[in-house]
């Protein structure tokens, strides 16, 4: 009789465990699931993207005293601004570009002169550059160089000389350029930059004796300019 109430218990005993057991399986876990992780797109410098810019551009040469752009006396610097486009590809932390710009150019007056003597022109003018672009990106920010080709029309190209001959309308010139700057992505979409340039255009050839006489007329100027761009996705 002992013994049977004693099996009675113990089967009760592990019929209660059992079903705790379960009991306490089908109950919700004391942590919470990790939550998933979902990764922040990285930004990257490559696509294509289009902008504006604004700045000053000022005389940088030495051989002013035939150069009607930027004789003393005379404005020798003033508004730059224009538009720009280009291309990037980021490769690692290096970027690599193309970029082209046109700027209205108010640098200098466009005329002639000699000795004491000055033949004014207007001070309007315009250039405008193909450059190749290189640099380092450090997350969001660039810093890079750029140098290649110029042309526009800025100074020594108006009025009578009497020493390198008459001329009498614009022409545009071709010369190079080189400078650097400083890009950061203020978004995914849109950049702003500030930027240096070191511009040379030849322009003694306008002259019916410029290439005689052999008078250095580069107009030689430098140019400090910020921007902003939108990047294409």
């Amino acid at each position: 009789m002992r013994t049977s109430a004693l099996g009675l218990l113990a089967a009760t005993a592990a019929l209660a465990i059992a079903a705790s057991t379960a009991h306490a399986a089908d109950l919700p876990g004391r942590y919470s699931p990790a939550p998933a992780y979902n990764a922040l797109p990285v930004f990257t410098w490559t696509g294509f993207y289009a902008g504006l810019n604004a700045g000053y551009g000022w005389n940088v040469g030495d051989s002013r005293y035939y150069d009607p752009a930027f004789r003393n006396g005379k404005r020798s610097g003033g508004f730059v601004g224009g538009v720009q486009a280009g291309y990037n590809y980021q490769f690692g932390m290096f970027v690599g570009g193309l970029e082209t710009d046109l700027q209205y150019a108010a640098v200098g007056n466009k005329g002639a002169s000699y000795g004491t003597t000055y033949y004014p022109g207007d001070s309007d003018g315009f250039f405008g550059t193909i450059r190749a672009r290189a640099g380092v990106a450090v997350d969001r920010a660039l810093v890079y160089g750029t140098g290649g080709f110029a042309y526009g029309d800025i100074g020594g190209n108006r009025g009578y000389d009497t020493l390198l001959g008459y001329h009498s309308g614009d022409e545009i010139n071709w010369g190079w350029t080189l400078g650097g700057g400083v890009e950061y992505a203020i978004t995914n979409n849109f950049t702003a930059k500030v930027e240096g340039l070191y511009v040379d255009l030849d322009t003694k050839d306008n002259y019916t004796l410029g290439g005689r006489v052999n008078v250095d007329r580069d107009a030689e100027f430098g140019v400090l300019r910020a921007g902003v761009n939108y990047k294409f996705n």
